[in-house]
């Protein structure tokens, strides 16, 4: 609702309208602080291309979870943001779940890097509980795990940074194990404390609880292999066909396959015969059949039936004549044929043949 101005302010301003003074409205603009000392490192399509592979860890983890729980299970990615590693390290409780993460890309030119994976000390609780039979509900508590809890939590952990791994193998090809489980943010100093990271924010619902789940990269690392899949993203959705091109390739195809050797076969009747019927012919035996002698013969390609041909001789050897086309996908005109007439020039093609004595 706009506000409404005093009357003393509609005599100011009428007071300048008439002594020909401008009135100049105030323009209230948004400011953005930007720190210097701490610049960004990651474009807004690099972390979009993180954001799309922890989609996929989500729903990953999410069908984990919820069959391991026997309960519905979300896990979706809230924000994905750079900061200082003792910012993130200061912010973190006392009492949680650290799983150390070691991360190797495939390829001599890349370094091992240490991923960290805090969960919340609800998740944890929860897990235990559900895993050990309960209901659940017995997740809010704030103290220390115990070390038959923790072994518990090191499964359940190992498991879940095999579908981290799977979720950055669709974009790059990496190994992630993880190789220990802290409880005390304090004591974790595998990162320099000035070092850039990016954090990865979940949002872990199971039931009735909800709790976030963090991901700590490490900038250094992921500036390795970000642009590797960044950059096929880019090429993917880019693309643009040649239509020359692309005709040049239908034609490579199609005299590929115009030079591929197939048989052709031609089947006058089939019939059944019993194995003692088969055993006692002889020489000279006449195999009644179910069709007249002038009847069409089925013809084959690669085993798929395609035409009908009627049974002849060329130059005193077995010879078809092609007459219709069967196969319903198309029906190529036959050079010289005439679907009204049985002319003598037609084509004729030679074929295998089994003999029939009759």
């Amino acid at each position: 609702m706009a506000e409404q101005l005093s009357q003393a302010q509609i005599d100011a301003l009428l007071a300048k309208m008439s002594s020909g003074e401008e009135v100049v409205e105030e323009e209230t603009q948004k400011v953005k602080e930007y720190d210097f000392n701490s610049p960004k490192k990651f474009t807004k399509e690099q972390l979009k291309a993180l954001d799309s592979i922890h989609e996929t860890f989500g729903r990953l983890l999410s069908s984990q979870l919820s069959g391991m729980l026997r309960n519905v299970c979300d896990v979706q990615v809230m924000q994905i943001e750079e900061q200082r590693y003792y910012e993130y390290n200061n912010s973190l409780p006392d009492t949680s779940l650290f799983g150390l993460i070691n991360f190797k890309p495939e390829g001599e030119h890349y370094s091992d890097s240490i991923l960290i994976m805090n969960v919340d000390s609800g998740i944890g609780f929860y897990l235990i509980d559900r895993l050990l039979g309960g209901s659940g509900e017995l997740h809010n508590l704030t103290r220390d795990y115990t070390e038959i809890e923790l072994a518990i939590l090191e499964n359940v952990l190992g498991k879940v940074v095999v579908k981290l791994q799977d979720a950055w193998r669709n974009s790059i090809d990496c190994t992630a194990r993880l190789t220990s489980v802290e409880t005390n943010a304090r004591l974790l100093q595998v990162i320099a404390p000035e070092e850039i990271i990016v954090i990865v924010m979940l949002n872990v619902k199971i039931g009735d609880m909800t709790a976030p789940m963090t991901i700590c990269i490490p900038a250094e690392s992921l500036e390795e292999v970000i642009d590797k899949f960044s950059v096929r993203y880019t090429r993917t959705n880019n693309r643009r066909l040649d239509p020359d091109h692309e005709r040049i390739k239908k034609e490579i195809l199609l005299q590929g396959v115009c030079n591929t050797d197939m048989k052709i076969q031609a089947t006058f009747d089939r019939l059944e015969l019993k194995l003692w019927e088969i055993m006692q012919l002889q020489p000279m035996d006449v195999i009644p059949l179910n069709k007249r002698i002038d009847d069409d013969v089925d013809i084959t390609l690669g085993g798929v039936p395609w035409f009908t041909a009627k049974l002849g001789e060329l130059d005193d050897k077995k010879a078809i004549k092609l007459n219709r086309c069967i196969n319903p996908v198309e029906e190529p005109a036959l050079p010289g044929e005439d679907p009204e007439e049985d002319g003598e020039d037609a084509g004729l093609v030679g074929s295998e043949m089994r003999e029939t004595r009759k």
